[in-house]
């Protein structure tokens, strides 16, 4: 659920009774968007002192919250980390910048975002996580956990990451979050691009799939068939192809956790924290490439336990979901 839909009664409401009635026992609800907004009154005086909005989009946070968990809904809270319009207005220091003029960096769509660096940041998502878990999130799911891949590529400066290396920048936040809100009890997932379940290198974005696995309780490739490109493994138009692009990614998933868990160079407390089923996908349930209804969802879902995995997540940006796409309870 969006943060708009889930401080929305009437919006809301199917979807608590789509879970009510079907095989769905999660949800994930919206903590911070692209927009750096909160979406509830915080409680930490350090999270007040950055601003919160007098008029939340979810008023009834702790009791929707209480609503699930009484029906058995298992409650996920996802933080967008470093697209941070917000943040960066207030902070512009932690900004991404322009190479040629030391302005504000701004994506193809215009969204400003926190160089991935910039510890500020992460001490400012540590909080989150811990507030949210302590109103009652089951899991903090962190989203957007990269730098920028969309816009003047050629005119873009990271004043903190500086030349480090993406993956490794990434690679010491994720070792940071993972570390720093844990022990407050949370359960913490990480979102990551679909191609980390395949690709040798960082994507020029600073993911890799085995350095999320390292350190979180869960990671979830988003690898909704409809963005992978015409001709990946030799599908013409992977969007036509749930079933299989699902299996071929998820396979490729755990064969890359069951390596680096085998190499001699893994740390053996890493190793011990490696499972397959730490693997749980987002899955798509919206029309891009390719017409999506139930059919099309269940290929999916059935590409995932095919490979072995027991979970998965879905996404409509519409917030509508397919009928008949979910096994009934």
């Amino acid at each position: 659920m969006t943060s708009w839909v889930a401080g929305t009664l009437s919006l809301r409401n199917p979807l608590i009774k789509l879970m009510d009635t079907t095989e769905v026992n999660a949800v994930v609800i919206d903590i911070k968007d692209y927009t750096g907004d909160i979406a509830f009154k915080v409680n930490d005086p350090t999270l007040k002192a950055y601003g919160t909005d007098d008029n939340p989009r979810i008023r009834d946070i702790d009791a929707l919250i209480a609503e699930l968990h009484q029906k058995g809904i298992y409650v996920i809270g996802r933080v967008a980390a470093f697209q941070d319009p917000r943040m960066v207005a207030l902070h512009p220091d932690l900004a991404v910048k322009r190479s040629s003029d030391g302005g504000i960096w701004k994506d193809h769509k215009g969204i400003t975002w926190i160089d991935a660096g910039a510890k500020g940041q992460w001490d400012y998502l540590v909080d989150i996580g811990k507030e949210s878990y302590s109103r009652g999130f089951d899991e903090i799911n962190f989203d957007y956990i990269r730098f920028p891949s969309d816009g003047n590529m050629k005119d873009i400066s990271f004043p903190w990451s500086k030349s480090e290396p993406k993956h490794a920048v990434i690679g010491r936040f994720f070792k940071y979050v993972a570390e720093n809100t844990k022990p407050s009890g949370a359960v913490v997932s990480a979102d990551l691009f679909g191609l980390t379940t395949v690709a040798e290198d960082d994507l020029g974005i600073g993911q890799m799939l085995t350095d999320a696995l390292s350190y979180f309780d869960y990671v979830a490739p988003m690898v909704y068939p409809s963005h992978f490109a015409n001709g990946w493994n030799n599908f013409k138009n992977p969007a036509d192809h749930p079933y299989e692009t699902i299996k071929v990614s998820m396979t490729g998933a755990i064969n890359k956790l069951n390596a680096f868990k085998a190499a001699t160079s893994t740390p053996q407390a890493i190793k011990d924290h490696l499972s397959v089923n730490q693997i749980r996908p987002w899955l798509q349930d919206f029309n891009l490439g390719a017409i999506y209804q139930a059919a099309q969802v269940r290929d999916q879902i059935k590409g995932v336990y095919d490979t072995g995995l027991n979970s998965w997540m879905i996404w409509s940006a519409s917030n509508k979901y397919s009928p008949g796409a979910f096994d009934a309870q």
